[in-house]
């Protein structure tokens, strides 16, 4: 099998893992019935998640050492 397959894999499947914490340190409000997100709005919301992702990795990290 590819290496690098199986580290995108590993990666993605780390990302879905770590996701449930991700989203409760981000924080983010979820968008109103019928109501859409500005690409501006999405482009910092997917910012806060990039942010709340490596935190939510690293307070995994640390908790496992």
């Amino acid at each position: 099998m590819n290496p690098e397959v199986d580290k995108q894999q590993q990666k993605f499947n780390e990302f879905i893992r770590l996701l449930p914490l991700t989203l409760a340190l981000a924080g983010l409000p979820e968008c109103e019935l019928g109501r859409h997100f500005t690409e501006t709005q999405l482009e910092s919301r997917a910012t806060t998640l990039k942010l709340a992702y490596k935190i939510a990795r690293q307070l995994v990290m640390d908790i496992t050492k």
